[in-house]
């Protein structure tokens, strides 16, 4: 179990089911890659005989500061217990930088692993000369976050749109062109996942709402909005392709 640094509260909501990093126990890294409170408190000049951070505020925050630089430094060098460490110590922070601009929790969650997913993925683009991790995690839950209010906010623009009229008498060429489309439109929904898939289904071509097909499937609306925006995306690339 990893123990929390000294002088600093844990996060106030544990998500164990929602972790990252537990779904695989990593195995210990060489004692290079280690990054200790202790040697950030000793290398600023701040650590007492014990090697611990000294009471006050200001101290504990440089040394808190420079503790996270230091993991998310690590974790671009592929480190996977900095990984653990840095979600323990700011997935809180960014979960609630999130919920207050998305107002559901369940899709806070889903954009929060998302986050974390592009952290580990770009922690190679942080420069700790050009500022603080903690600012450059914010900086990109908020990004992400808005990206996709963005997609749900064109999505619903898409779907107020009314459809063009279907022709009273179709010709042979306009059967055939529809004909072509439904396929595509069923090879595209196949590469779905079966959950989405089925929730796509109920939802535009029988009719079911969100909290109907939410309730079926045992999932929180949130969740099932976010299936179903996903999916319409993913339907959308295909079908352009």
């Amino acid at each position: 179990m990893t123990q929390a640094c000294p002088g600093f509260p844990m996060p106030a909501r544990r998500r164990a089911a929602k972790v990252i990093y537990c779904a695989e126990r990593p195995s210990p890294e060489p004692r290079h890659h280690r990054v200790r409170m202790n040697d950030i408190s000793k290398d600023s000049g701040h650590a007492t005989a014990s090697g611990s951070v000294p009471v006050g505020e200001s101290v504990a925050m440089t040394a808190r500061r420079e503790f996270l630089n230091q993991l998310l430094l690590a974790v671009a060098q592929e480190d996977r217990t900095a990984f653990g460490e840095l979600y323990r110590l700011s997935a809180s922070r960014l979960f609630g930088v999130i919920v207050r601009m998305v107002r559901d929790r369940a899709e806070a969650e889903d954009l929060l692993q998302d986050v974390f997913v592009s952290v580990w993925r770009r922690a190679h683009a942080f420069d700790a000369e050009r500022g603080n991790a903690m600012t450059w995690l914010t900086a990109l839950a908020r990004n992400r976050t808005i990206d996709r209010l963005r997609e749900a906010r064109e999505t619903r623009l898409d779907d107020a749109q009314d459809p063009d009229p279907p022709s009273e008498d179709p010709t042979p060429a306009a059967l055939a062109e529809a004909s072509e489309q439904r396929r595509l439109l069923e090879e595209c929904l196949q590469r779905l996942d079966r959950q989405p898939r089925a929730a796509v289904r109920e939802a535009f071509f029988g009719g079911v709402s969100y909290s109907e097909l939410a309730a079926r499937l045992e999932v929180p609306e949130g969740t099932m909005k976010s299936w179903i925006r996903r999916s319409l995306l993913q339907l959308k690339r295909c079908l352009e392709r």
